[in-house]
Order: structure tokens, then sequence, then C-alpha cells
């Protein structure tokens, strides 16, 4: 049977002291901002189950999420800038296109430029209390800079939350070694108000126990979700087969823990009175990690995420939003709750507007897309240390994707792909080593399957959707085709629609100064965005 979050006030193995700092009748008014936002959350929720029946959201229960969206708005199209940590995180920190951020544009090798605005910092000049907890911005040098660093972080009840499956696992009993946690992470909460005074607050919560490794049968074992239960939901692009569907099970348990969390959360301001004076958004920084076309991928499943916002009364409810919104919208949304002009070089637009419309499905007939892209994530991931750079624009019809060096393979140099006499690793080195082969694909069960199941019949399809190359243009009609599996790129049929689109992606790479295509185009596959890391 299913474990669903309680309501009952969950108490910590380790003493949790009680605010000191409570707020007075002469407050700052402002409203707080919680920003939930879990490592490799992509778009699943129970309450998503209900809008597009028949896949993986039916097996998960979020009842915490759910409520956010149903007392405030639940976004359908929600995009990550860029399907990796690091520079999802330089776009939404910044409000800016990823490639806008110098050197946060990129994974490894990032480094923080202190010249460019971030939404936290902008906040704290502002008289706002900020904090966070587990990770902010990483990989990255400063860590977590465009945050403030370490002086904003309060972890000291406890990190047992980021290993969420494996602590659990092993304990003799699961369900007070999920209190444990939960204790933990109340008290990292606390810690945080207490030394807020009477300011607002901006608090990031943080949590990376969605993103790999998580421990195989977690799923099941911990939340009670059966892998047959995903038979005939999973994406055509992955084999239905039993360890597959157990590898996504597992993932989606990570997801109820998060949830689980963010009810403590919820609770707690509900008990300090500030539940509807605070802006709660929730989401994730990009899609599932060590799946085929999942992480590090423009297809829906990288770029897809879920997003739901609450604030009290300052929104009408319970309304599902159309919208093409990507995270970079975040920060200025979150300046102009705080009443704060944001700054002029952000490219993001604020949703306050389309939080405070009494509309439902489109609400801005202006946010009809959403621009994406990538270069480099893992560093090592292909010969000479270089980028797979990609842009992309999706519409509700289309999704038309530039793959700037088709040459190149998307999840990097493997056996067969730019190693034609490298031998395959065995599952168990694929399964826990990221960089065994294909390092832009998080080790995983599902990666070591697949792949050494490369020889059996009917795989083939299977092996390029995972790792194959890819030609410079794709176009998928998701109406008829949601997996993304027919490129109509040279159909004639869909000539006018291909121009129409990469026109639009273009003009706006070139407004906004993508240095992929402006100058000589080569600036991300030049040192220091490209070429060995610097010892």
């Amino acid at each position: 049977m299913r474990i669903l979050w309680a309501t009952a006030f969950l108490i910590s193995l380790s003493p949790i002291l009680p605010i000191q700092n409570t707020v007075g009748a002469e407050a700052d008014k402002r409203p707080n901002i919680l920003f939930a936002f879990a490592d490799d959350w992509g778009r699943y929720a129970s309450a998503y189950a209900k809008l597009e029946p028949d896949g993986p959201s039916d097996v998960i229960s979020t009842p915490n999420f759910d409520r956010v969206a149903r007392e405030g708005v639940l976004f359908t199209n929600a995009f990550v800038n860029a399907p990796s940590c690091t520079p999802c995180r330089s776009s939404l920190l910044s409000g800016q296109y990823f490639w806008r951020t110098g050197l946060g544009a990129i994974l490894q090798g990032a480094v923080w430029d202190a010249s460019i605005p971030s939404y936290p910092l902008i906040l704290k000049d502002a008289g706002y209390h900020i904090g966070h907890t587990y990770k902010v911005w990483s990989p990255g040098t400063p860590a977590n800079a465009p945050y403030g660093g370490k002086e904003f972080a309060y972890v000291q009840r406890g990190g047992h939350m980021n290993q969420f499956s494996q602590f659990v696992s092993k304990a003799d009993d699961h369900e007070a070694a999920k209190q444990q946690i939960m204790g933990e992470v109340l008290g990292n909460f606390q810690d945080f108000l207490a030394g807020r005074g009477d300011r607002p607050f901006c608090y990031w919560f943080g949590p990376t126990n969605t993103h790999r490794k998580w421990i195989q049968g977690s799923g099941k074992e911990l939340w009670g979700i059966d892998p047959d239960g995903l038979k005939g939901k999973m994406p055509a692009y992955l084999p239905d087969v039993p360890i597959i569907r157990e590898d996504f099970a597992d993932y989606l348990g990570e997801a109820q823990a998060v949830d689980m969390a963010l009810g403590v959360l919820l609770k707690e301001l509900e008990r300090i009175g500030e539940l509807d004076n605070t802006l709660i958004v929730v989401s994730g920084d990009h899609g599932i990690p060590g799946f085929p076309r999942g992480k590090c991928n423009l297809y829906n499943l990288g770029v897809d995420v879920a997003l739901a916002v609450r604030w009290g009364k300052n929104i009408p409810t319970g309304r599902v939003v159309d919208d093409f919104v990507t995270l970079p919208d975040l920060a200025p949304t979150y300046l102009e709750a705080a009443g704060i002009k944001p700054p002029e070089v952000m490219t993001g637009r604020s949703l306050v507007p389309v939080l405070k419309s009494d509309k439902s499905g489109l609400v801005d007939p202006s946010r009809t897309f959403a621009i994406v892209g990538r270069e480099r994530h893992v560093a090592a991931a292909r010969e000479g240390f270089l980028p797979y750079p990609q842009r992309a624009i999706h519409t509700k019809d289309f999704v038309y994707i530039r793959n700037f060096k088709p040459e190149r393979y998307p999840m990097g140099d493997g056996p067969g792909f730019n190693q034609p006499d490298d031998p395959m690793p065995d599952y168990v080195s694929l399964r826990e080593d990221t960089f065994a082969a294909f390092a832009d694909l998080d080790a995983s069960p599902t990666k070591g399957w697949i792949a050494t199941h490369r020889n059996d019949e009917g795989m083939d399809k299977f092996i390029q959707y995972a790792f194959g190359a890819r030609p410079a243009e794709e176009l998928y009609d998701v109406r008829e085709d949601p997996d993304q599996l027919v490129n109509l790129a040279d159909d004639p049929t869909f000539a006018r629609v291909k121009k129409e689109l990469s026109g639009k992606l273009m003009g706006i790479l070139e407004k906004t100064g993508d240095p992929r295509v402006t100058g000589d185009g080569m600036t991300f596959e030049k040192p220091p965005f490209a070429g060995p890391l610097k010892e």
C-alpha cells in the first residue's frame, strides 16, 4: 500500500527549538518567498495525472505539490532554459538566457560572474532575509555565489534528505528514518527563520535526492510504487522491461520524498501564520537523469518540468495555465512581487500578471513558445573536451531543434560511437560510473541495460534513441507524435513550419546575443568554455 504524507506534526530525533523572533504587528508585509527546487525532478506529480492520464504521473502521489497547485496555479507548459544543472540555475538566478551568463553557461568549469545581477542578492540588498538549504548553484565556483555562498546556508540539522533512499533503506524502521529526515528539514528551516526578525524572507530549499544515485528497488520498498504499474505508461523510446520500469519507479519514489519535505515546510508556515503571505513556487531544474532523452536533451523529457505557484489571497486559485513559461521568468517574478523593478538586463518576463489573472488556459497570448538549449555538460564526454551545442523552440504543436555540430554524439563518445575499437563496458560499470561511456547520460540501471542488450533483436532503435547521432535539424509534430520519434525536418509538407520556427529561434538567439550565433560562433568551442579542465 502506498505510503502518503501524513499531516500530523513531525518530530525530529534531534531537538527543534521554537523560533525566538516572531513577526510583530509592525512587521514588513512584503511577501515572503519560498522556492522548493529539486535537483533533476522533471514533470511528475499526481496533479498532472488528471490532465494527462496513462503516463508515469498516474503512479505517483504528491499531495503537497497538488495542494500548492489547487490553492494556486498549476502550469502545464513550464520549461527550463537548459537541461543541465549549472546553466539552468545560472539562467534562473539571473533571469537571463543561460548563454548570457559567461562561464555559468557550462557545467564542469563553470565560474560565476559577480557582475551579473542575481535575484537573491538583489532581495538581500532590499532588506530581505535570504538563505538556502542544500543545492543552489553548483557545480561551479565560487560555490552558490549567486545566493551569497556559505554565509547563507542553513544545513546544521543534517543533510540526509540528499541521500534519502540510501539512508532510509538501511534503517530497521523505515518510517522512523523518514521522520528523522523530515525533522532535519524542519530544523534547517526553523534555523533560517530564527534570524529574520521582522524582515520578509527568501528561502531556497534545494534537495538533491532526485539526482542519482538512489537505491535500486526503493520505490516499491519505501513508497509502495509497483514498477509493473508503469507497464504501458513508459515513453516509446524506452524499452518497457522490468529493470527500466523499476528504475523509473525508484525515481518517482524520490520525487515523493521531495513532496513529503514540501509538506513539512508548508506546515511550518501555517504554524507561524505566514502561509498566505508567502509566494510559494515548486519546480525542478530539468528532466530525469540516466534515461535516454531526459537530462541533457532538448526533447520534452529533458526540458519540461513541474511548476506550481501559491500566493494566498493575492492570486485567484485553482487555475490551470497553459502559457509557455521558462524558469528565467521566476527572477523578475520574485522581484516584482517584492516591489522591486527587475534589472533591464533580465530577459525573463515576470509571471505576476499571469498569476493575478482570473483566467485559465492561455492567459497571455504572447506566451506561446519556449526557447531552450545546451552547451557543455561533462567536460570529457567527447574527444577534445567539446560541447554538444543545441538550441530549440517548443510550441503547443511543434518542437524544432537545431544541432549545430551533428557530427558529434549527443550523449558523448562511447564504443561504436567515435570509439570503434573500444569494448563496451559491462552492466555494473555503466550502472555505477557515469564516465565509463556516454558521459552526458548519467550512470543508471537503464543506461547499463540498454547498452549491454544492444545486440538483442529490436534494440537498434533504442540504441539510436539513447546514443546515436542526430541530424542538423529536427522537427516534431507533438500533437501526433508526443514522444518526438518521427523527424519531419525533411518532409516538404512541413517546410513552411520549419522555416517559421527556425527563423523565430535564430532571430531570438541573435537578438539576445547568443555567442553560438553571433561573431564567429566559436566562443563555446574555445577555452575556457571547451578544452580540458584546469587543475
